[in-house]
């Protein structure tokens, strides 16, 4: 196996499914400010998902409102200054 093909901050992640509250501890060198006491009672950074296999309507079956029409207005309040011109 090569050396150096992984990062040095490779470690263990909580990727947590902010719309059903389920998580997953996995591996991974993604950045998080945030952190969380696991079932394990360890702590691990924490990284939020607005949707994942647990919630995914192709997974569950089941069909989900994904609140997009108030990130639409939002981006638009923003931004809508530079189209007018």
């Amino acid at each position: 196996m090569k050396k150096d093909t992984h990062p040095s901050n490779y470690r263990m992640v909580v990727f947590k499914d902010i719309s059903n509250d389920e998580g997953i501890l996995t591996r991974s060198c993604a950045h998080s400010r945030e952190t969380i006491v696991w079932e394990d009672g360890n702590e691990y950074p924490l990284i939020k998902m607005e949707i994942s296999a647990f919630s995914h309507p192709f997974f569950t079956g089941k069909m989900k409102f994904v609140d997009t029409a108030g990130r639409i207005d939002k981006f638009n309040k923003k931004f809508g200054k530079f189209a007018q011109k």
